[in-house]
């Protein structure tokens, strides 16, 4: 399991993920922080940089705010 801190702004112009110098992430996510969607697009953005399915990646604290911790199961199984 990997752990990355990202924090969030809704509602840009397209959804990207950077990776801050201090080993951080920034995402900017299309969907608005109604019902869900950003974090459901957050999600499914992650999972498609690091190469993993969205049931992989999981917001393990902050749902409700700009500041997520992230955990990503990156373990490939036979």
């Amino acid at each position: 399991m990997t752990k990355i801190q990202v924090t969030v702004k809704t509602n840009a112009k397209n959804s990207q993920l950077f990776r801050n110098s201090d080993g951080s992430y920034m995402a900017r996510i299309q969907s608005p922080p109604v019902d869900g969607k950003a974090n459901k697009e957050l999600i499914k953005l992650i999972g498609k940089e690091f190469g993993v399915a969205a049931s992989k990646v999981t917001i393990k604290s902050g749902q409700g705010s700009r500041r997520k911790l992230i955990e990503i199961d990156l373990l490939k199984s036979n």
